[in-house]
């Protein structure tokens, strides 16, 4: 009997009516299964974004940031069927559902408008694409890789290694740069200084040879050796190479400028540093007026 009695007290917590919605009960009971049905689409939607990045589209031939594109949009897509099925199942039609959205509207233009433009900025980011996972990109002097795209913000990790979340509207709204966009070939500018008593074939010689010996720079286009001015001390030296990856550009411009320092060595060919001559006028002595 006591039992019973339990059973009975917990129904009738449960059928306990909150508000109406548009003529419809809203009861706890309803609240808990919109909760479970909720739950459950989020989580289908998360194993459905990594089945669909792990396993599904590595079969296909396509570019990572495709593939990552397509699985958050097809996320997105089972979170929102499951909103709207929920809803359903707690007897709440679409037609609540605009009451609901009504009254979101009232308080977006209260305060909300950084999130729906970040939201309406993400939906942007993943449909024209102007950056991906795995881009090397530049944001307020922060370079970094992208590394998520999210519905509200972009995560990208610095060459240190720190994790940044930038709001989607940044990308959206500001400028940019993308290095991998499209083409993640760069062009790598090396300047030196020679001294003006080198020999300039030998210097060009010697340049030229070290874009040809170095593994990672591309024979198409071809590098270019450039004398693009004539400084105080020496003769400043350009050489301009192209690398498949701009992500390795400071690891190979560090071994280009080893590279330079050795064939220069090799070669006898010095590289100067700033000098200044300085001249030392002797004093000269002024008359001494004498005083009346």
């Amino acid at each position: 009997m006591e039992l019973e009695e339990f059973l009975s007290s917990i129904q009738e917590f449960l059928n306990l009516q909150l508000f109406n919605l548009q003529d419809t009960p809203v009861t706890i009971m309803s609240m808990v299964i919109f909760v479970i049905f909720l739950t459950i689409f989020l989580f289908a939607g998360s194993f459905l974004r990594r089945f669909l990045q792990g396993k599904f589209l590595d079969k296909f031939e396509i570019e990572a940031g495709l593939k990552y594109t397509l699985a958050r949009v097809a996320q997105y897509i089972v979170v929102v069927l499951g909103v709207l099925i929920s809803f359903q199942f707690v007897g709440i039609d679409l037609t609540s559902l605009a009451v609901i959205f009504g009254l979101l509207s009232v308080g977006i233009g209260f305060g909300l408008q950084n999130i729906t433009a970040n939201f309406i900025s993400g939906l942007i980011i993943m449909f024209e694409r102007p950056i991906t996972v795995g881009d090397r990109v530049d944001v307020n002097g922060i370079e970094g890789d992208v590394t998520e795209i999210s519905i509200r913000s972009t995560k990208i990790r610095t060459l240190n290694n720190i994790s940044i979340i930038v709001p989607n509207t940044q990308f959206v709204e500001n400028n940019v740069i993308n290095f991998s966009h499209g083409d993640p070939t760069f062009r790598l500018d090396i300047n030196v200084g020679v001294s003006y008593s080198s020999d300039l074939d030998t210097v060009l010689k010697a340049l030229n040879e070290v874009a040809n010996e170095h593994p990672k720079v591309m024979k198409n286009p071809k590098h270019q050796v450039h004398l693009t001015e004539f400084a105080d001390s020496s003769w400043e030296m350009q050489l301009r190479v192209w690398i498949p990856n701009v992500k390795e550009r400071y690891i190979l411009r560090n071994e280009m400028h080893q590279a330079i320092v050795r064939k220069f060595e090799e070669y006898n060919i010095e590289i100067p540093f700033p000098q200044r001559d300085l001249h030392v006028r002797s004093t000269v002595d002024l008359p001494v007026q004498s005083q009346q």
